[in-house]
C-alpha cells in the first residue's frame, strides 16, 4: 500500500487524478477501522493532514465555509453559536479522542446512514464543495447521498468544504444509542426552524439507506406552527408531526435495534426537539438571519 502525503490542495488534486484508487485520510476514524479489520485494502492512502486549505473555516455574507478537515472539537468550540445543531451532533460523536481527529468531511466521505452530522446538513440546506483538477462544484446535501456508504463523488474528486448558512433560527439534534457515548446511532433526528421563510426542515438518520428529509412532516408543521403569536404548540400537532417523521423512515432490524423501535424513537425525538426548538423561539434566543 502506497502512502501519499501532498502538502497543498493543488498537489492533492493532482495525486488524486493520477491515483483515483487512493483513499483520502485525515482523521482516520473510519478508514483505520476498515483497514484494521481488513474490510478494505486500497492500493494507496492519500494523507490530507498537511493540506492547510482544508483545515480552516470562514464566514462571508452569512455563509459558513467549513473546511473538510476541521475536526469536531473545533466545530463545538468555535461554531456552536452560529451552527448549534452541528455542534450538538459533533458532541455526540465517539470519544474526546475521536472528536479531536474526526471531521464533517470524513463523515460525508464515509456516507454511512448512521453518520451523526448528516441530518443536520440536510435541515440546514448544506452544499458539499468537491474539487478535482477539472474544477470545483457544489453538490446539495440531498443529492450527495446515493446509498449505503455511497456518495456522489467522482473517482478523481476530493471533498474540500461544506457550505452552511449561519443562524437560520432555532435548531436541534438528538439521537438514540445503546449507551451514552462511543456508540453508533440507533436513529437520529435534526430539526431547524427557518425563521426568515417560516419553514420547518426535518431529517432522519440511521433509519433508511441514506439520511433523508421528512418532507410531509415539514410541510405539515410549517403550516401548523403559530409563527406570528409564538403561542404554545398543541399536543395534537406535536403527535402528528412525530407520526409523519416516523413514516418518512424505512428502517431495518439489526443488532442495534428493531425497525419498529426506530420508528417509535424517531416519533419521540421529533416531539422533543420540536418542543426544545419552539421554546427557544418563544424566548427569542435566536433571531432571524
Amino acid at each position: 500500500m502506497d502512502f501519499l502525503r501532498p502538502s497543498s490542495l493543488t498537489e492533492a488534486l493532482a495525486v488524486k487524478a493520477e491515483r483515483p484508487d487512493a483513499v483520502p485520510i485525515a482523521g482516520g476514524t473510519d478508514v483505520m477501522v476498515e483497514l484494521n479489520f481488513d474490510h478494505r485494502r486500497p492500493g494507496a492512502l492519500l494523507d490530507l493532514n498537511r493540506v492547510a486549505e482544508l483545515a480552516e473555516w470562514t464566514e462571508t455574507d452569512g455563509k459558513i465555509r467549513l473546511g473538510a478537515s476541521v475536526p469536531y472539537v473545533r466545530v463545538i468550540a468555535e461554531l456552536g453559536e452560529v451552527l448549534p445543531a452541528l455542534a450538538m451532533a459533533s458532541r455526540t460523536v465517539g470519544s474526546p479522542q475521536i472528536r479531536n481527529r474526526g471531521t464533517v468531511g470524513g463523515n460525508l466521505g464515509a456516507a454511512s446512514p448512521a453518520g451523526d452530522t448528516h441530518p443536520v446538513l440536510l435541515v440546514l440546506g448544506a452544499e458539499v464543495e468537491v474539487a478535482s483538477v477539472r474544477g470545483t462544484r457544489l453538490i446539495p446535501a440531498e443529492e450527495f447521498y446515493l446509498g449505503v456508504k455511497r456518495n456522489a463523488l467522482e473517482s478523481d474528486e476530493l471533498i474540500t468544504a461544506v457550505h452552511l448558512p449561519a443562524e437560520v433560527g432555532p435548531q436541534q439534534f438528538a439521537k438514540v444509542g445503546t449507551r451514552n457515548a462511543m456508540v453508533i446511532a440507533v436513529c437520529s433526528f435534526a430539526l431547524a426552524l427557518h425563521l426568515g421563510t417560516r419553514e420547518v426542515r426535518a431529517a432522519v438518520g440511521s433509519a433508511a439507506p441514506t439520511p433523508r428529509r421528512a418532507t410531509a412532516a415539514e410541510e405539515f408543521l410549517s403550516a401548523e406552527l403559530p409563527w406570528s403569536t409564538k403561542a404554545s404548540v398543541a399536543d395534537s400537532v406535536k403527535r402528528r408531526f412525530g407520526e409523519l417523521v416516523a413514516q418518512a423512515s424505512s428502517p431495518i432490524d439489526d443488532v442495534r435495534g428493531s425497525a419498529d423501535y426506530r420508528k417509535h424513537a424517531l416519533s419521540v425525538l421529533a416531539r422533543r426537539t420540536l418542543t426544545w426548538a419552539w421554546n427557544d423561539f418563544q424566548k427569542g434566543e435566536r433571531e432571524c438571519a
